[in-house]
């Protein structure tokens, strides 16, 4: 090799060295620490990074200074000593002797920081839930900042989040941030005259095992098998871009018909003669088609009396599922996807109404097992403010008229997913404690959550290092069809499973039997929901003397042919929420057959009987998916759901 090229490589190999040792010299800091974040108060503050290895980082917070080494691996931590509440304060850190490698973070707060994390129900916006347009109206808290978690998924634990930043609570921001955690931070705000800084990391329709780390997976035989399998299995990069693509494909369907869709079935002269009849309202678990996911067809032929005949006319949809697109006559009237409007109401143009027949075609986008028509049939219905006419009862429905949706993996379900890319980074930001709502994607195996909830805290619990910081959660609310006598319920054992997850230290339950919508896995009352957390953390974490929860089941005693049952947490006494009869007892004998039962309130207790049953054995209440239930507290609190039995359940195999 000639000298001159010798020394050209020797300073391109020098330079790219150089460079390198420059760009890994630069401080790092996690996105959890930004501008406007809120710090623990009254805890020593952890602050972390990367810089070159063996370098002197040097911290300032307010007056406080501080330091430490960074590692052979580069990683470096600095502790600040306890604050208490106030702010604003800069945060500043560079590496010692040079300035020019500092970073500057303002507007910071010191007070109480919140974990939120769950599915659906803790994601839910202010904007979705309900009441939004005058919440918003008035959300102006610059004492209360989110972070929210941008939603990520993967194999390995991470050590930053995919993104997220810290965002001022005002008009402008609220109405993304988590319904439930807001009217949380809001109460406590309010009560305590503190900051509240509420970290939102969460992802509907997921189950507890994905926010759960593999090692603790790992020692459950419930969890083993699967999380192990998942090693094998993978997914890469390619794989996430694919499963990415193919929801892009999906949203592609459901805004735009495909093969002329929306020209051919809304006609009013295309023959429906081959399509199959559906009672309406009607959602697609009833459809008796098992579980399917893609664009269905619905279709209603009516005849209008002679004085609706060239009248604007209203058309109320009723509670349909959140995509559809609907037409009158073959012209798209709305196109709903998204929205999280309280009502589905609708003009029909006066020139589109026909003497005689008419036709009326929906197309709705069948998701996550979900889609159709929500009851009540009363809310279905056609007017023209003079007379109405009720749209419930013979429809006509076909599925497979588009293109299918492509196979999605849903990534997000695997085990220790979610928490690898969403919790660990997070690790160890120091927090006052855990809010959760999350269940529903596990009431399925309800019996297993017995397990895996109560691992899920003690992962989170032992990672963190604070000892048992609080984990305060929501029971599932009440939801679907009212069923007209007692039968077993998988969301009902899995309330179960989230009422013997309270024998975990500093653990407390939010519930919400009276709160729920039997159309809507998502209810929109979250301000109840947040206040009623807010209660529990001010009883068990800020050491007020408030009654924070309903009555709860302490025992019984049978009395002959009746059972007493006794109630902790009944305040000044027990009583029911709508000033009438008790409701939502059942009783059993040894055949295991459940009447509905009489209830009588004395004091603290509650007599329980029925005719049907001479020699009772076990006692339930509130034992359903969506039980009629009115026994409350002298808070107005509702009575947690239980059952003296311990009869094996439908999900426990």
């Amino acid at each position: 090799m000639n000298t001159n090229k010798a020394t050209r490589i020797s300073f391109f190999i020098g330079s790219i060295i150089l460079f390198s040792a420059h760009c890994y010299a630069q401080i790092g800091l996690p996105k959890v620490f930004a501008d406007s974040m809120v710090l623990q108060r009254e805890m020593e503050i952890p602050v972390w990074g990367k810089a070159a290895p063996g370098s002197r980082i040097t911290g300032e917070l307010g007056t406080v200074h501080t330091s430490a080494t960074a590692g052979k691996d580069g990683k470096w931590t600095l502790r600040f000593p306890k604050f208490t509440a106030g702010g604003p304060y800069t945060l500043r850190i560079e590496e010692a002797g040079k300035p020019n490698t500092a970073i500057e973070l303002k507007g910071i707060l010191i007070g109480d920081v919140w974990l939120a994390s769950g599915q659906s129900n803790m994601e839910w916006q202010v904007q979705q839930a309900g009441d939004a347009r005058r919440e918003i109206e008035n959300a102006n808290f610059p004492q209360i900042r989110f972070l929210v978690v941008k939603q990520d998924k993967k194999l390995s634990p991470q050590s930053d989040i995919r993104a997220g930043k810290w965002k001022i609570c005002d008009t402008a921001t609220v109405k993304e941030f988590s319904a439930v955690a807001y009217y949380f931070a809001r109460k406590l705000h309010s009560d305590h005259h503190i900051p509240v800084g509420i970290i939102q990391s969460t992802w509907g329709g997921t189950p507890v095992e994905a926010w759960t780390s593999r090692d603790m997976l790992l020692r459950s035989s419930i969890t083993r098998v699967r999380t192990l399998s998942n090693d094998t299995l993978g997914f890469g990069q390619e794989a996430l871009v694919a499963d990415s693509l193919n929801w892009v494909r999906i949203w592609n369907i459901v805004y735009n018909p495909q093969n002329n869709a929306d020209k051919i079935f809304p006609a009013q002269g295309y023959n429906d003669a081959g399509w199959t009849n559906i009672e309406m309202p009607n959602v697609l678990r009833d459809f008796g088609i098992g579980h399917y996911e893609g664009m269905v067809w619905l279709r209603k032929k009516l005849s209008l009396p002679e004085s609706f005949a060239g009248k604007v006319l209203t058309l109320n949809l009723g509670h349909p599922e959140m995509n559809y697109s609907l037409y009158f006559n073959g012209q798209e009237i709305c196109k709903n996807i998204w929205s999280a409007s309280p009502t589905h109401v609708y003009t029909i143009p006066a020139y589109l109404v026909q003497r005689g027949e008419n036709t009326i075609a929906v197309r709705v986008a069948m998701l996550w097992g979900g889609g159709g028509l929500n009851p009540p049939a009363d809310d279905l219905y056609i007017t023209d403010g003079a007379s109405t006419i009720s749209l419930a009862g013979n429809w006509l429905y076909k599925k497979d008229l588009e293109t299918s949706f492509p196979k999605i993996r849903n990534y997000q379900h695997y085990p220790s997913v979610l928490f690898n890319a969403m919790i660990n980074p997070l690790i160890p930001y120091c927090i006052k404690g855990f809010i959760w709502y999350q269940g529903e994607a596990n009431a399925a195996a309800a019996y297993n959550y017995r397990t895996l909830f109560p691992m899920l805290i003690k992962d989170w619990r032992q990672r963190w290092q604070q000892g048992n910081i609080p984990f305060l959660f929501v029971q599932l609310a009440n939801y679907m069809k009212t069923k007209p006598l007692p039968a077993e319920s998988e969301w009902a054992e899995l309330r179960e499973a989230q009422t013997l997850t309270l024998s975990q230290a500093s653990t407390g339950m939010a519930c919400t039997i009276d709160i729920g919508d039997a159309n809507d896995i998502h209810p929109k009352n979250k301000q109840e929901v947040g206040r009623r957390l807010a209660l529990i953390a001010n009883r068990m974490v800020y050491k007020q003397a408030v009654i924070a929860s309903g009555p709860a089941y302490a025992g019984y005693r049978k009395e002959g042919d009746r059972v007493r049952i006794h109630f902790t947490n009944a305040g000044s006494g027990l009583s029911t929420k709508d000033g009438k009869e008790v409701t939502g007892f059942a009783i059993a004998g040894k055949d295991k057959r459940f009447y509905w039962a009489k209830a009588i309130i004395e004091g603290n207790h509650v007599i329980v009987f029925s005719n049907e049953v001479t020699e009772p054995v076990a006692v339930r209440y509130a034992w359903a998916d969506n039980p009629e239930c009115n026994l409350v507290n002298s808070e107005g609190l509702p009575a947690i759901p239980f059952r003296t039995d311990t009869w094996k359940g439908i999900t426990q195999k």
